[in-house]
């Protein structure tokens, strides 16, 4: 038998799921493929968490100390688990790094590997996106947001001209994503105040087929960035982007108006949504779970509503590895998967 916690995974969700686990009284095993923990918002330069503004940098780095300095958090860095055998409260996982692999004992394991964005070059090359350099997504602008440089990659001068285009790469059945990504209207919505606020002579637009703002994200960020910011939001749709001049003309189709749009842009920010990452991928086939059409691990269980278990009892499941999530919903989850795991692990010690 086995007290301790296998965690998968040291982005924000995994590092929370420890600190649960940790504050819970029991000793988790955290293991990252990366030599450093912070999962995308670190990988992926977020300037500030939406929606709450926050120095992302500083969150993650609060977050990373409430696990790893409790004392009960062993984590294994560029490491990754290539095998797991047993059962709930007598699991075995082969951990494998550069000096060879060891073998890992848990009583309950916690996977927490994440999502990716979606490569708008992928299959239909979304809007030019490896063609025109100032075809830019909203991951790339973060990493300009964090060095409060946004420019037009082409020349490196401010834009003037900025829009944003929504649902690329979400909601669309051609390329098989039917799913909604969730936070790329909120994201959209905190970046277009943040270049108001670093340019402010910009104008900055978004293009959407309809906001989907959840909980209070409407009035923290939708309403501000009209109200506020004068970002000027327009009910449409995007069907190509093409050179004219030193800038872009966006077409399309102003679906409120019922006509056809062309505008020109300095710099165009595809709102690109979420994907399983390849650790998810990865680690479900390496752990025996069960996913979901979209490659996501099937989250539910065996009652179907238990948002955190997973298709073999034992391994749970949290944030955006079973699905589009905020980072309200991976807090929510990484904590209710670290006390189910708790649980299951005293359990099996009786």
């Amino acid at each position: 038998m086995s007290d301790k916690v296998l965690i998968i995974g040291a982005g924000p969700a995994g590092l929370e799921a420890a600190r649960t686990v940790a504050d819970l009284g029991y000793t988790a095993v955290l293991v990252e493929k990366r030599d450093r923990v912070g999962g995308t918002p670190d990988e992926s330069q977020y300037a500030k968490l939406t929606h709450h503004f926050r120095d992302s940098e500083e969150a993650i780095g609060e977050l990373a100390a409430a696990a790893l300095d409790s004392g009960q958090v062993e984590l294994l860095a560029s490491s990754q688990v290539v095998k797991l055998d047993g059962e709930p409260g007598r699991f075995t996982a082969v951990v494998q790094n550069g000096d060879g692999r060891k073998n890992v004992e848990a009583g309950a394991v916690i996977l927490a590997t994440g999502f990716q964005h979606f490569d708008p070059g992928r299959e239909t090359q979304y809007y030019n996106y490896y063609t025109f350099p100032d075809v830019i997504t909203i991951a790339d602008l973060e990493g300009m947001l964090k060095a409060h440089n946004v420019v037009r990659p082409s020349n490196g001068q401010p834009p003037e001209r900025v829009c944003f285009v929504q649902c690329v790469g979400s909601r669309d059945r051609q390329i098989g994503n039917e799913f909604c990504s969730k936070v790329c209207c909120g994201i959209a919505s905190k970046q277009a105040i943040e270049v108001r606020q670093l340019l402010p002579d910009s104008r900055v637009m978004i293009f959407y087929i309809d906001m989907r703002m959840y909980g209070y994200w409407e009035n923290d960020l939708y309403w501000p960035a009209q109200e506020k910011y004068n970002v000027n939001y327009v009910k449409g749709l995007i069907s190509e982007v093409l050179p004219k001049g030193d800038r872009l003309l966006v077409r399309g189709e102003d679906t409120t108006m019922g006509r056809p749009m062309e505008v020109e842009m300095d710099l165009v920010v595809l709102s690109v949504g979420m994907e399983p990452s390849k650790g998810t991928r990865l680690m479900a086939d390496v752990l025996g779970l069960e996913q979901n059409k979209y490659g996501y691990v099937a989250a539910g269980g065996p009652t179907a509503i238990d948002p955190v278990a997973t298709s073999r009892p034992g391994i749970f499941v949290v944030g955006a590895a079973s699905g589009p999530a905020d980072l309200d919903d991976t807090f929510a989850t990484a904590g209710l998967a670290a006390a189910r795991a708790v649980a299951t692990v005293r359990r099996a010690g009786q």
